[in-house]
């Protein structure tokens, strides 16, 4: 096949995104300047009621060198997991619908909208965010496993507010910027995606990580991105601790090597509860104290990795619409944990301020600061 063959579908490559000043290669906006088949490109959206009433994480994909994209709304509600997904053939990069599921850029870096469709599943949203802090970037992400790139991905974060209704399993709530709060990201680059592939030399080790956390927080005047990854012995592959200002003309503070401390619940990888400090931060050491108030299991259902027939990337169909209705108590829930939460300063400039946002964690293989190892939770 030639590099002038068309592409599958009604056009040669061109859509409406070629009609704008976004070139960054010779080729057509459908085409990247990779080649590696794990370039992806993604939105993820949580939003909350500042409580534990209920939590929703929206993702939506384009992954050009598979030519699929795909999307999928979870919200927990009670003992419920409740997920919709959707996959299609990727022909129009500037088409952010996939089945029921859609998000529209409404003013780039601060308001977009996102759209779930009635469906037989119970989730349906006609949602508008608007960034509460400026969209920050985060540090780039770059992991070598074995000669071969693993993770070389850009991502930028911002915390923000919600208004429209939201659906879920008969229940329509009236979402108010008031207390209907959230965090999303952007990030795109190389990670794995779609279908599996030979493992060779890494078939006997831990190709990701011991250890990530990342935690988005947001407060009245002001937000706090944290991230650490660490492997099993501990050492940093990634680490970030900034404040941001929501007043624009205020420049983000960086708050020093960030340090955490979790305490899980008793045989499992669950955190009950933490503290992240700071102590090198402007205006004296913070802490802030972690308080989980409503957790989902975010690999559950929306194709981060735990369903063989179902991960990011993977080719569906032309289109495929599915859905799930699970209780918590499901014997899936285990892997990467999204908790909606209550952050509490402690010492610093802004002791006492109270916020909320998102609490993500995940232990895989060994940790032994945390008594975990590859076989098992904690003794």
């Amino acid at each position: 096949m030639s590099d002038s063959t068309p592409l599958q579908g009604p056009t040669t490559g061109l859509s409406p995104a070629d009609d704008l000043p976004l070139h960054q290669t010779s080729e057509p906006i459908r085409h990247v300047a990779s080649t590696d088949r794990n370039f992806y490109d993604r939105y993820y959206f949580n939003l909350h009621g500042s409580s534990d009433e209920l939590f929703c994480v929206v993702g939506v994909g384009q992954y050009p060198n598979l030519g699929t994209q795909d999307a999928f709304v979870a919200v927990r509600r009670g003992d419920e997991h409740r997920v919709v997904r959707a996959s299609k053939e990727l022909v129009d990069r500037s088409d952010s619908t996939i089945g029921p599921i859609g998000v529209e850029v409404l003013e780039g870096l601060q308001r977009l909208r996102v759209v779930v469709e009635p469906n037989e599943w119970g989730i349906a949203a006609d949602l508008t965010w608007d960034g509460a802090m400026p969209a920050y970037l985060e540090p780039r992400h770059f992991v070598r496993r074995y000669g071969r790139v693993l993770f070389d991905s850009t991502r930028f974060a911002q915390t923000g507010r919600w208004t429209g209704t939201l659906s879920v399993g008969g229940e329509t709530f009236d979402v108010t910027p008031d207390r209907w709060w959230g965090t999303r990201d952007r990030s795109w680059g190389i990670r794995p995606v779609g279908e599996g592939e030979p493992p060779g030399i890494r078939a006997a080790v831990n190709e990701l990580f011991a250890f990530w956390n990342y935690a988005p927080m947001q407060f009245d005047d002001f937000s706090i991105l944290y991230i650490c990854q660490e492997d099993e012995h501990g050492e940093r592959e990634l680490e970030e601790a900034v404040r941001i200002w929501h007043d624009p003309d205020r420049a983000p503070e960086q708050l020093g090597r960030p340090e955490h401390h979790h305490r899980l619940v008793s045989g499992t990888r669950e955190i009950e509860g933490s503290m992240l400090s700071f102590p090198a931060a402007p205006g004296g050491g913070l802490e802030i104290d972690v308080e989980p108030l409503l957790a989902m299991h975010l690999m559950v259902g929306t194709g981060y990795g735990l369903e063989p027939h179902w991960r990011h990337g993977m080719w569906q169909g032309p289109l495929v619409v599915e859905g799930e209705v699970l209780k918590v108590d499901d014997p899936r829930m285990w892997g990467l944990v999204d908790t909606v939460s209550r952050f509490t300063c402690r010492g610093g400039d802004v002791d006492g301020s109270v916020g909320h946002g998102l609490h993500e964690y995940f232990f895989l293989g060994d940790s032994p600061r945390y008594g975990l190892s590859a076989g098992g939770g904690a003794p």
